[in-house]
């Protein structure tokens, strides 16, 4: 009898799980439809009318959009921005994070006290002071300037999260490897990447995932050359309000990759979320 209400149960939550996940994926789903749809289609009914006529569906609207040169310019802009803002942030963060964690240097607690600080400053006031020292440093309106500034408000999260899940290691570990004649860099590149892999890999997800969604500063700093996907979006629905053809599809571009990205390094990402809840 317990192993019928054990199975039975686990056939419940299976179940509830599988629910919550076909509406989790409904409206990605409902958009991919759209975009397979023309406009004429759309005006007549919702995307679920292509389950009794899937004769609406076609590859014409992403025809339409590899014809669009501000889609497509826009979709290798936003590329452009979010995976160096991200190699950066994870490459600086995880530096700074040895080193705030494992080696003594004068004012080591102060700055690292700074850096906590800098997580309460919200994006929103450093927007106007950093667009003027742009402006006078030749940045502004440009896919550099885009990314040092994400790479800026990136870091003071990044540098936390790397430092706390460092400084978890045991101590006799590292020690054991400077005894055996390694040095700080080996240490760090041979031991510390590798034990902290889980922590880096959820930390390169969530700075991914914001800069490719983000489209406050992109408005601010990137001009009509630079600009990415969400943007260049806002500006098609504001020229085109019935550009449905060409938008669906760019929306349902911007949201896959953050999809796949996500479903690929789902592995670490639960790791590293999980790491140091047991002992």
């Amino acid at each position: 009898m317990n192993v019928i209400r054990r199975g039975l149960g686990n056939a419940v939550v299976q179940a509830f799980l599988v629910v919550i996940g076909l509406v989790w994926m409904t409206p990605l789903a409902g958009l991919f439809l759209s975009s397979l749809r023309s406009a004429e289609d759309t005006a007549k009914g919702g995307w679920w009318t292509v389950f009794t006529s899937p004769g609406q569906l076609s590859f014409d609207n992403y025809s339409a959009l590899l014809g669009n040169s501000g889609i497509t310019q826009a979709f290798w802009n936003t590329v452009l921005i979010s995976v160096p803002t991200t190699v950066l942030v994870v490459v600086v963060a995880a530096l700074a994070g040895y080193a705030f964690a494992w080696l003594e240097f004068p004012g080591r607690d102060t700055v690292f006290l700074v850096v906590v600080a800098l997580l309460v400053v919200p994006v929103q006031i450093g927007l106007l002071p950093v667009a003027k020292l742009f402006g006078q440093l030749g940045l502004f309106g440009t896919i550099p300037g885009v990314v040092l500034f994400h790479v800026a408000y990136g870091l003071p999260f990044a540098v936390f999260l790397l430092r706390n899940y460092f400084a978890e290691m045991p101590k006799e570990m590292l020690e054991a490897a400077r005894m055996d004649g390694g040095n700080e860099w080996r240490i760090f590149t041979r031991l510390v990447l590798p034990v902290g892999r889980p922590a880096i890999a959820s930390l390169a997800i969530f700075q991914f995932l914001w800069v490719w969604n983000d489209m406050l500063v992109a408005l601010l700093f990137a001009d009509s050359s630079s600009q990415p996907l969400t943007v260049q979006l806002q500006s098609q629905i504001r020229q085109f309000g019935s550009n449905v053809d060409v938008l669906a599809p760019g929306a349902f571009l911007s949201l896959v990759v953050p999809v796949v990205v996500f479903f690929a390094f789902q592995r670490h990402f639960v790791q590293g979320v999980m790491a140091g809840s047991v002992k």
